[in-house]
């Protein structure tokens, strides 16, 4: 079954791509970028229906993603991220899709507190959110419910992911590489955690939630929370550094914790990449741009 990718020049994009031909699976890529191997298009466009195969499995990637982008132009975020999912939905319905898998973002579940977990079939209470840019997936996540004419919807709520890239950086890269070249380091405070994610586990909680039916909401997000600290230790470790860790608010920590016991279960589908295990890709990916 052919995937349908939009955004296929993104960090996940590409890597989606590669592993679905990897698998012989065939791959339509469509970016708002022009690049070998994808088809320039806009999601808002509704001719973006002819380019996606009847029976295809769409997976909808394309978005304005970065916060800061999302607050200095709301607008066009909206635009991008809202109407150019109803867009995209509306096209794969009228090309005979059978399913699409929608990334969304853990950060949905807008503001928690450290002691709680986020389960996916917590209440959004879009009050909560601090950030635009989970405004948009959360009201995207809704107009796929509710207009969506497709046999299956699979909403992805992804963890915070990090991985081997050049730029945009997570907290996970930027402290590895803060680990890799400095000798000493701030952060707010070591506790702070999250479900971190590898990219290469995103990719294969995409493929592993193919061929689902009707409307599902799933978290992707790694096994264990992993803080700040956590990073430093097993970053200096790897690279066999000794730095000193500054923290400039040591007694604020902030944890989110989306848990992936549904994926689990449903998706037949864990994280294969422990911290270590990731942050060697990340070195080994600095280790030959530099």
């Amino acid at each position: 079954m052919t995937v349908f990718l939009t955004g296929s020049q993104s960090f996940i994009g590409k890597v989606l791509a590669a592993k679905c031909q990897a698998e012989g699976t065939p791959v339509v890529g469509i970016d708002s970028l022009a690049a070998e191997g994808a088809i320039q298009a806009d999601i808002r466009d509704p001719a973006i229906a002819d380019l996606i195969p009847a029976g295809a499995t769409v997976v909808h990637l394309a978005a304005i993603s970065r916060d800061g982008d999302c607050r200095q132009d709301p607008q066009g975020a909206y635009d991008i991220n809202v109407n150019g999912t109803i867009n995209v939905a509306t096209a794969a319905a009228k090309a005979g899709a059978a399913q699409m898998i929608f990334a969304s973002s853990e950060w949905v579940y807008g503001d928690v507190a450290n002691n709680e977990v986020q389960t996916e079939d917590r209440p959004i209470d879009v009050t909560r959110m601090g950030s635009e840019y989970a405004f948009t997936k959360a009201v995207g996540e809704q107009c796929l419910r509710l207009i969506a004419k497709l046999p299956a919807v699979t909403v992805l709520r992804f963890g915070i992911v990090y991985g081997p890239r050049a730029a945009n950086w997570s907290a996970v890269e930027s402290v590895f590489n803060n680990v890799r070249t400095k000798d000493e380091i701030s952060v707010g405070a070591a506790a702070t955690a999250r479900r971190f994610i590898h990219v290469e586990d995103i990719v294969s909680g995409i493929l592993a939630a193919r061929g689902r039916t009707g409307f599902e909401i799933f978290n992707l997000s790694g096994d264990t929370l992993i803080s700040l600290g956590d990073v430093v230790s097993t970053a200096s470790k790897l690279l066999g550094r000794d730095v000193r860790l500054l923290e400039t608010n040591p007694s604020q920590p902030s944890i989110r914790n989306p848990d992936n016991a549904l994926a689990r279960a449903k998706l037949a589908w864990r994280p294969a990449y422990d911290l270590e295990r990731g942050l060697a890709t990340v070195s080994d990916f600095l280790a030959n741009a530099s």
